[in-house]
């Protein structure tokens, strides 16, 4: 593997654009992957900025917000790592309210939040629209599973090491009840259920070394 060293502006750049040389024109979703801990959030709120540099309409959504209800989620049981993986999404409510309608362009509006995973009820439904030249940048765990497969014009993984993301979990959710951090093994085994079946690095179009925050670097196979 090949690393690309550039700043993180740079970085962010050129991701920008490669994907508006590729997606200038009409709708295109944009998926930031990786595990837990690996800084989805934070790198796909950098790039919808960098993105939105000219002022192209880019919308920002997380699958974090369209969980199951705590009922379905833990039905396999509070350990489960299958049931984090197979259990956790719903993806159905995701397609239909989001990614579909933002593909009508003009013609639908669409949520960007369906489910309250805090008060564990849906979100009463805010509808939004936008220009018929637009991006959205999804983020979360599990984006280039076989359910989402097709979804993605451009995907991006995050790849950092286990114990930098474990570390960064543990830092991020000591203060948030909804992760229960004192169960490793559910959260560990589904994300290693995750990379065994869906081999997300190998379906993503970037991959991203993100161990550091402030230093990303681009990840190329020998191959290229």
């Amino acid at each position: 593997m090949a690393l690309q060293v550039l700043s993180k502006a740079e970085l962010l750049a050129s991701l920008a654009e490669e994907i508006l040389h590729n997606y200038g024109k009409g709708r295109a979703i944009v998926a930031v992957d990786g595990l837990d801990g690996a800084g989805k959030t934070r790198f796909a709120d950098a790039l919808a900025a960098q993105l939105g540099i000219g002022h192209r309409a880019v919308f920002r959504a997380s699958i974090d917000d369209f969980h199951w209800p705590r009922a379905r989620r833990y039905a396999r049981g509070r350990d489960s790592a299958e049931g984090f993986y197979r259990d956790s999404f719903d993806y159905t409510t995701f397609k239909r309210v989001l990614v579909e309608p933002f593909r009508t362009g003009s013609i639908g509006s669409f949520v960007l939040q369906g489910f309250d995973l805090k008060r564990d009820v849906p979100f009463q439904p805010k509808w939004s629209s936008g220009p018929e030249d637009a991006l959205l940048i999804v983020d979360g765990i599990f984006l280039n599973r076989p359910e989402l497969t097709g979804l993605w014009n451009y995907s991006i993984w995050l790849e950092v090491d286990g114990e930098v993301a474990a570390a960064r979990v543990i830092a991020r959710d000591a203060e948030e009840f909804e992760h229960d951090i004192a169960n490793p093994e559910r959260y560990i085994g589904g994300q290693a259920l995750y990379l065994e079946e869906a081999k997300p690095s190998e379906a993503a179009t970037a991959i991203i070394d993100n161990n550091d925050f402030d230093h990303p670097k681009r990840v190329f196979a020998d191959s290229c």
